[in-house]
């Protein structure tokens, strides 16, 4: 299925009341699904965004940038943001302990979590030495660019 389908696809859930749609073409299969707008986010996650798009067995594809929290929702202190898209890895591997925790000190330069992006993994670094005052991502989540991950005081 093509890009061009699928953004079709996209329009017409904004613009129907459906909450979710499913299209199968041979083996692939789209899901769209719409989070309403005034659900409440998650207490340590970003808000979501307002469509999700899957493909199987193709990788998930977003259909819209996550909104970024409210700069008065975060904690004080300095923000560090995610420099690509990928998906967020708290740990080295699945059983390994995470990088970091909420409480702990830090100093410039500590690896603070992974970012997979094509198949390479990206160190992510604290700019800043400090105490983790907040983690905004969850292990294993899609992150955008420019997304705020931690805040260090």
């Amino acid at each position: 299925m093509d890009l061009r389908k699928i953004k079709k696809l996209i329009d017409l859930l904004e613009e129907s009341n459906l909450a979710e749609l499913e299209i199968k073409e041979g083996e692939e299969v789209v899901r769209l699904s719409r989070v309403p707008k005034n659900a409440a986010p998650v207490a340590a996650a970003p808000t979501a965004a307002p469509i999700a798009v899957t493909a199987a067995p193709a990788p998930v594809v977003a259909a819209a940038a996550a909104e970024a929290p409210a700069a008065d929702a975060l904690p004080a202190g300095h923000v560090v943001k995610a420099p690509m898209v990928g998906t967020f890895y708290a740990s080295s591997s699945p059983g390994a302990p995470a990088f970091v925790k909420v409480g702990q000190q830090v100093k410039a330069g500590e690896t603070l979590g992974v970012i997979e992006a094509m198949k390479m993994f990206n160190q992510i670094e604290a700019d800043v030495s400090g105490t983790i005052q907040a983690i905004l991502v969850e292990n294993s989540q899609p992150v955008e660019f420019d997304q705020p991950m931690f805040v260090i005081a």
